[in-house]
């Protein structure tokens, strides 16, 4: 971690002028970030970061010339540096995180205040300065490829799988985590509902990747939507995401609502719902992510009977929320984020 009295140094790179000046201006606003440098392409950036050795780099997916992604996956291998995404609405934004970038926010558009912008900016930029980076972690498969077989749960003697129902949360470096999470699931797993802290519009694209490269549907949810098997859903950004009861049947109610742990929709807010509403067997699963959303949800859902996995120390991005579960005692059992499938699994099949 850096020694909290530096500076975190930062370098901006954007092909746009006039985007550069306002991210170099806006940072500059902020006591905790020193903007050091920027560059106007991705020669100019490499040459930049092996001179101005940045903690942290923001970086535009579109650039002429060498994109980000294939930028990111040319550098990272060398020098592993964590990198923040600014992007429009784009879904080459997951290839970018696929490529090993950590984080991501949306360009100012108009529906949101360029004050608010850079607050989001200069926070995503405090949480990747802690970040591991793992450059390439995985090659992303084409959009239409199709998912790997997975062998069907069936009938199993473990758990009741058509009354089960899994939570599952993450933020920074989650979008990866859950797709390896999830493309290692049969297409008749319990039902799941995901909470991602996202920018508005990025939840329904990355709904889409996730449904194209894994066995079970994946859609982001609206309000009243049925939460069964077969079916992940993700809770819509700046929505509140909760399980209501509703006799033997579960749906999902995605409101608007206060930040719940400083977040919209909130892993705490999904969590804490379960373990209130959800009567029949339930699995809560914990995952990257800085702060602490989600840990005393996990909690909430351990004290009322749940299965609860949180992703080990060594597989995060950011050991934050996972961290925070495992302390307060809300984790029944850590895994890395490729065996968190395995150990889904084996408890489903078991029941232990």
């Amino acid at each position: 971690m850096l020694p909290s009295q530096r500076k975190i140094r930062v370098l901006v790179v954007d092909d746009s002028a006039v985007a550069r000046t306002f991210l170099i201006n806006g940072l500059k606003a902020f006591p905790n970030i020193e903007v050091v440098g920027y560059a106007i392409n991705a020669l100019d950036a490499k040459t930049k970061v092996l001179r101005l050795h940045p903690d942290v780099m923001t970086l535009d997916v579109e650039m002429p010339g060498t994109s980000g992604i294939d930028f990111l996956s040319q550098l990272l291998p060398e020098h592993p540096l964590p990198v923040i995404l600014v992007s429009s609405l784009n879904l080459r934004v997951f290839d970018a995180l696929a490529a090993g970038a950590v984080d991501f926010v949306r360009k100012p558009d108009g529906t949101e205040s360029r004050d608010s912008f850079l607050r989001t900016l200069a926070q995503k930029i405090v949480v990747a300065s802690y970040a591991k980076v793992t450059p390439c972690r995985r090659a992303a498969r084409p959009a239409a490829a199709a998912p790997a077989p997975v062998a069907a749960l069936g009938h199993s003697g473990g758990v009741d799988l058509d009354h089960t129902i899994i939570g599952l949360g993450a933020s920074t470096g989650g979008t990866e985590a859950t797709l390896e999470v999830l493309k290692r699931l049969p297409a008749d797993i319990p039902g799941i509902v995901i909470v991602q802290h996202m920018p508005v519009g990025f939840t329904g694209m990355y709904a889409q990747r996730l449904n194209k490269l894994c066995a079970m549907e994946v859609r982001e949810a609206k309000n009243g939507d049925e939460i069964h098997r077969g079916l992940a859903l993700i809770a819509p950004a700046d929505l509140q995401a909760r399980v209501v009861r509703m006799g033997s049947r579960y749906t999902l109610a995605c409101q608007p609502g206060e930040k719940v742990s400083g977040h919209r929709p909130s892993v705490d807010a999904l969590f804490t719902s379960m373990a209130a509403q959800v009567k029949c067997h339930m699995v809560g699963i914990i995952m990257t992510g800085m702060g602490r959303d989600g840990a005393s949800g996990l909690l909430e859902m351990r004290k009322a009977g749940a299965y609860t996995i949180g992703q080990d120390k060594d597989s995060c991005v950011v050991y934050g929320m996972p961290g925070v579960a495992q302390d307060i005692g809300a984790v029944m059992i850590q895994a890395s984020c490729d065996n968190i499938a395995a150990v889904l699994m084996q408890h489903l099949k078991t029941g232990k």
